[in-house]
């Protein structure tokens, strides 16, 4: 297999998507990209929807991540055939990313979401869309809310059913889910609606029939009484997290990712990373983040693997290994925060170095001795340094009283 196209192979690729209305629901433009093609490369399905062009047409090669910059490097006048609209969760949103516009002719259809909305009544712009296509099912929990509107891209026939589980399992099992098959063609059928704790218990629908590959789960979000954490607003109930007693507490956590700024594109290192909050509601504050969690111990490195899962962030990328040799093949950060180790020789140098210019570090402190080392990286670098002391109301006999935490110094700055 050839790698990515070379200096000598800019030759142009296009895209259709393609509906189940097939070649009449095309617009001209599109139909007249398909005609022009040297070679048409889709899905089966897909390849059906259209009539005898006299192109010659090949199926997708298996697994197409794999082979995709092959595919492009050899075949001159190259049109792939996707569903709907391919630059929403497409083919033609991967082929931009590595092509470029310039190189990248795209023809959209109508997208599965927005037939979804309109079968539905809901508006668009106030609908969350997550792919389950090719990623794991807990990333919908990340987008749970009371009230939320959600559609899931689902992957096969399956999908339904095993989301429905998932959100009965984190105490959702209220919100009301609707299947949507085959959207836009003769075969559209909308089944539903249901309490996911209904459709949970059986791999196919309460009524007995199964789902189309073809489909779109439309999720209304109602939480039960034990519903897990919601919301993307950072500093969730300290509850949510499996912990040691190694976890950054809510309110700490909150001021931490005000400092920190998480945004689209953008990655995160949590060095010293314990349970994993920080990196964690990074990345429900920000869904196109990226962040890597830094931790010395196994343990807990194996439980920010599961807290991240639970919290809908499987994405999380959990280095095990203490810093700063840790940090050695990780890509450069443009935000890092350090809850702990400060007192290592090196470790916040290296993570200074490392931080790309214009980035954002943030620094704890708890004890004396790491204080004193954010002192004199803000008498070096400048930035501002804060105390955070909080208090907690706890019983005291038959009475109340006010039981301070232990007081954290927060050093935040930006890297010119």
């Amino acid at each position: 297999m050839r790698g990515a196209a070379g200096p000598g192979d800019h030759h142009r690729v296009s895209v259709v998507g393609i509906g189940e209305d097939g070649w009449d629901g095309l617009t001209r433009a599109a139909q007249e990209t398909l005609r022009a093609a040297k070679v048409i490369v889709g899905s089966a399905r897909q390849l059906a929807l259209i009539p005898d062009l006299g192109v010659r047409c090949e199926q997708l090669p298996s697994p197409l991540l794999e082979h995709l910059d092959a595919l492009v490097a050899d075949t001159p006048g190259l049109c792939l055939l996707a569903s709907g609209d391919p630059m929403l969760h497409g083919i033609g949103a991967t082929l931009a990313r590595r092509l470029g516009p310039e190189r990248l002719t795209v023809r959209p259809a109508v997208s599965s979401v927005a037939l979804a909305c309109a079968r539905l009544g809901w508006p668009e712009h106030e609908v969350s869309v997550v792919s389950q296509v090719a990623a794991p099912a807990a990333v919908l929990l990340a987008a749970l809310a009371p009230g939320a509107r959600v559609l899931v891209l689902c992957r096969d026939g399956r999908t339904p059913a095993a989301a429905a589980r998932l959100l009965a399992g984190a105490g959702w099992g209220s919100s009301e889910l609707t299947v949507l098959e085959r959207l836009g063609g003769p075969a559209e059928r909308l089944a539903g609606p249901w309490p996911a704790s209904d459709l949970a218990g059986d791999q196919q629908a309460p009524a007995g029939t199964g789902f189309a590959d073809l489909c779109v789960l439309a999720v209304l979000a109602r939480p039960g009484p034990d519903a897990a954490a919601a919301g993307r607003a950072p500093g969730l109930p300290d509850e949510a997290y499996q912990s040691d007693g190694q976890l950054t507490r809510r309110e700490i956590r909150a001021a931490a990712l005000a400092a920190l700024r998480p945004g689209p594109g953008q990655l995160l290192w949590d060095v010293g990373a314990g349970s994993g909050s920080i990196g964690i509601e990074w990345l429900r504050a920000e869904p196109l983040a990226r962040a890597v969690a830094i931790e010395s111990r196994a343990g807990r490195c194996e439980r920010i693997g599961r807290n991240a899962a639970a919290l809908g962030v499987p994405a999380l990328q959990v280095t095990c290994g203490a810093a700063p040799a840790a940090l050695a093949g990780l890509a450069a950060p443009q935000a890092v925060f350090i809850g702990g180790g400060l007192t290592v020789p090196g470790l916040a140098e290296t993570c200074w170095e490392r931080l790309e210019p214009g980035g954002r570090m943030v620094a704890h402190a708890v004890t004396v001795e790491s204080e004193q080392v954010l002192h004199r990286w803000h008498r070096a670098e400048g930035g501002q340094l804060t105390r955070h002391a909080i208090s907690y109301l706890e019983p005291l006999g038959g009475f109340s009283t006010w039981r301070p935490a232990l007081p954290v110094v927060q050093w935040q700055a930006d890297k010119p």
